[in-house]
Formats: C-alpha cells, structure tokens, sequence
C-alpha cells in the first residue's frame, strides 16, 4: 500500500476533487511508449500514402542540381534562384509528412488523459534540486520499470528490425539494379513498410505501459482516512459554520416574510399556536397564496404586525393548523381548502364592508369544511 509523507496508509481512492486538482496541476496518466507509438505509425503511415510523393520530389531536385549548365554555376543571381526553386520542390514533398507527424504529436498525448493545458509544471521548484530527492528517484521503482521497459523496447524493436531487413534484403539489393528514378520509389516503399513493421513492435510495448501509467497515477492519487474526513469538511463547511449560515439564512427568510404581511387579507389564528397570513388577488386567476405562517413566539409576531396595519385576525385552529402544515410561504393554498377559505374571504369582505358602514355585521362563522387528509390536530 502506499503511504503519505506522514507514514499513513493510503488505502482510499481519490475523490472527484483530488482528481480535479491534480488535473489542473498537470499530473495525469501519460504514457511516452504511447506517444512514440502514435509519432511511429503517424510517420509510416505518412510514409506509405506520400512516399511516392516524397520521392518524386527528391529526384527532381535532385535531377535539377546534378544537370546544371556550366554558365549558372557562376551566375550568383541564378544559384540564388535555383536554390530557392529546389526549396520550394523539397517543401511541396515533405509538408504532408509533417503534417501526419503533426497530428500523430497531438493525438498521442490526448488519448491517454485528455487534452490539457496548465502552466503548473513551469513553475520553479526547489526542492527538485535536493540531490537526496534526486538520488531517490534514480533507485524508486519507477526508474526500474523505465530500465525494465527501455530494454524490452530495444530487444523487441530490434527483433522485429532484423527479421523485417532480412525478409527485405533481396528487394534492397535489387535496387542496385533498377533505374535511379524506380530505385528512389522503390526504396521510399521499401523504407515505409519496414518502419510500418517496426512501429507495430511498438504495439506491445504501450499495451504493457498505458495499463501501468494508469494504475500508477491511481496509486498517487489515492488518500488516506483522515485526507478524506479533511477534504470532506473543507468541501462541506464545518458543522459550526454550517449552522451559523442556516440560522442567518432562516433570519432573512423570517425577515422578508414579516415584510410581506401587511400585504395579506386575513391572519388565520389557532388562537396561540398556530398564525397564517393569507393574499387573494381578485384580479389574477391564482388561488389564494400564504405569504406568512409561524407557530408560537413567531405567530405572536404575525398577529402583532397584522394588529398594527388592521389586517383581520380570524380564529379557526383547525383550518390555521392544516394551512400551516400543507402550504409552504408564496404557495397556493391546497385544492382540499378551497371551500374553507372561501368562506374565510367572504367573511373578511362582508365584514369589511360593515366597518365602511355598507352592510350588516356577518355571522360568525361556524365550523369549517376540512378534508381528512389535511387535517392536522394539535
């Protein structure tokens, strides 16, 4: 198991942000046998699709400068224009080589990890100056199994380099035989497949290091218990701090709820328990909303407030006790309530209209029509 710098056993798995932030300091799964892997094929694929391209190219630059009429080799005006023509040749040849190469570049890295962009790694450190450090990462396992892979990579690439040349051989030493121009494609061919053929030696090497490069970096990422517990309380918030932002942000929900009573028709009482605060906007097409609800010393509170800007306190335990229970603050009210809060709002207007002097005084109103399943005791 690995182990922290305090001798911890790392026995957890790195969590999402552990992985985030070793991300953004640039450590993740790279694999170099799966770069040179993908530069390699890129190469000799390259190699094969413009090889004849390539080669046609070298041989009419080359055809240009071994057949020069004597007069230009002292015209510098002329030299000056030849080379620059047999540049432009040799660019036309060997640009779609290089962008293949290009590609295979960019590719290898990506596939293992993704495509990453950080400063982190150019940032000066000192401590990888201490030789003790260096000296430790010289004799770490790691550097064994970069021995280990180097020398398989050799013998492998090797192996496959002697039998390819001597399946090839015959069509190397016909060469000598053909023509310039069909030796100079022949050749071009020839140097592509045998390089395919190496690069594929390749193949086994990055199937062994990419599955290691990933258990590696695992290996670092991961956390003991108390990184875990540590990062969680960070990511969290302590219970304290937690509890405080809870308490202040209940304070300025309790604190815009009081500003919104005098806004409401009718404060529904239990009488001592239970307050709720109801609006109907006659003119929408909304059911009645509860803009205020609290038991105890906060219902107190609402029947003060509403005291003070003559809003109408009602008492009707059961109906404050199932408005307090099934509506949450700027909620319509349930459709089981409906009725018992109609007759609340009719109450309310007639009432109204008999302090302005319009009407007679309302009856009180009798028990109201509650649902069952609303119905909540004290």
């Amino acid at each position: 198991m690995a182990e922290n710098e305090n001798g911890a056993e790392k026995s957890e798995e790195p969590t999402a942000k552990r992985k985030q932030q070793a991300r953004e300091k640039g450590e993740i799964a790279r694999s170099r046998e799966l770069n040179t892997l993908a530069i390699l094929l890129g190469g000799t694929a390259g190699m094969l699709i413009f090889g004849a391209q390539l080669g046609s190219k070298i041989l009419e630059v080359m055809q240009q400068n071994f057949d020069l009429p004597r007069e230009l080799l002292y015209s510098e005006r002329h030299m000056a224009l030849h080379l620059l023509y047999a540049a432009k040749s040799a660019a036309e040849g060997i640009w779609p080589l290089f962008l293949v190469l290009l590609l295979a570049a960019i590719i290898g890295p990506v596939a293992l990890g993704g495509f990453l962009f950080t400063m982190e790694p150019l940032t000066p450190k000192f401590s990888r100056l201490n030789p003790l450090s260096g000296l430790k990462r010289m004799f770490s396992v790691k550097s064994l199994v970069e021995l280990v892979k180097s020398l398989a990579k050799f013998l492998v690439v090797l192996m496959v380099a002697l039998f390819v040349l001597a399946r090839a051989q015959d069509g190397l030493f016909a060469l000598a035989h053909q023509p310039l121009e069909y030796a100079i494609l022949s050749a071009m061919q020839t140097i592509g497949w045998c390089a395919l053929w190496m690069a594929c030696a390749m193949i086994l090497i990055a199937a062994v290091d990419v599955p290691f490069q990933l258990w590696d970096s695992n290996q670092k990422l991961k956390m003991t218990k108390q990184e875990v517990k540590d990062e969680f309380k960070d990511s969290e918030g302590k219970p304290e701090v937690k509890g405080r932002i809870r308490r202040l942000q209940m304070e300025m929900a309790q604190r815009r709820m009081m500003e919104s009573v005098p806004d409401a028709d009718v404060v529904i009482t239990n009488p001592t328990h239970f307050s709720v605060a109801l609006k109907y906007d006659e003119q929408g097409n909304r059911a009645p909303v509860l803009l205020a609800k609290g038991n105890d010393h906060l219902a107190l509170k609402i029947r003060e407030i509403a005291s003070q800007h003559q809003i109408i306190l009602l008492e009707s335990p059961p109906l404050a006790r199932a408005l307090y229970y099934s509506t949450e603050l700027d909620e319509e009210i349930p459709a089981g309530l409906y009725m018992a809060v109609a007759q609340v709002l009719a109450y309310v207007y007639q009432l109204r209209q008999f302090h302005a002097g319009k009407g007679k005084r309302p009856k009180p109103l009798g028990e109201m029509p509650i649902p069952d399943d609303l119905r909540r005791d004290e």
